[in-house]
């Protein structure tokens, strides 16, 4: 039986070295895949940092509220248990040494003041900061700067304060000079208004209050000008004091 030969699939090239390149032409799939960059998934934005600033806002907002809160109820609880009382601040007298006008609408005054403030409470007791005064006409011409020092207010206590006050000098316009002039000739005496700031703590037991500003501010005191050398009093039989406390987690309407 005859054998037949058939020839090889592959054919060496220069002696049977490497394998012919195939003579057909790249398809049409290759070539796009050979001009397509490689993809690469992009990476999702990363939002913890976001989301951990949102969440501490949050925090810190709800920590607020509820010390509020407790501050609120912590304030109602002690109203009702030791039911608190405003400071009352009376004029006892005011007595004017000085009181004048230059030639050069320079004015000078040199009064002296005394204050009662009583503290009605049996449990509450107030600590005072120094009490800056101002003492001013009704058109707002300072007629004298001073104040008292601090003072600690016991329970169920008068405190008696006393000041010496003066205008320092004070050089006033030409229109303000005028008319205070005419109004201190008025034999009735001229109105003056007293305001007393300062700051306080009010101290239960073992706690202590924050500071808190308080102003004072007293009407229908009526000072005339001195004659000689003895100082005129100030007529007070209608002086009337009213106590504003500047804070409102308290509630206290003073």
């Amino acid at each position: 039986m005859k054998d037949t030969a058939f020839p090889s699939s592959r054919q060496a090239t220069n002696g049977g070295g490497a394998a012919a390149k195939p003579s057909f032409p790249a398809t049409k799939s290759q070539l796009y895949g050979a001009t397509r960059p490689l993809y690469r998934p992009q990476a999702k934005p990363h939002r913890h940092r976001r989301s951990c600033c949102c969440s501490c806002c949050i925090w810190t907002t709800v920590t607020i509220l509820i010390l509020l809160l407790l501050a609120g109820v912590s304030a109602a609880i002690l109203t009702l248990i030791y039911s608190p009382h405003r400071p009352t601040f009376t004029v006892s007298s005011l007595k004017v040494s000085t009181l004048k006008i230059t030639s050069s609408s320079k004015l000078i005054t040199n009064i002296t003041l005394n204050v009662n403030a009583k503290n009605p409470n049996k449990e509450l007791i107030y600590i005072y900061d120094p009490i800056a005064i101002s003492l001013t006409t009704k058109n707002d011409v300072v007629m004298a700067n001073g104040s008292f020092g601090p003072f600690v207010h016991g329970t169920k206590n008068n405190t008696l304060l006393k000041a010496t006050i003066s205008g320092g000098s004070q050089e006033l316009d030409d229109s303000s000079a005028g008319e205070l002039r005419v109004a201190l000739k008025n034999k009735k005496g001229l109105p003056l208004k007293m305001k007393l700031d300062t700051k306080v703590n009010a101290k239960i037991g073992g706690l202590k209050t924050p500071k808190v500003g308080i102003r004072v501010i007293c009407e229908g005191i009526k000072v005339t000008v001195p004659s000689g050398k003895s100082p005129s009093k100030a007529s007070i039989s209608n002086a009337k004091c009213k106590v504003d406390l500047r804070v409102k987690v308290w509630r206290w309407t003073f």
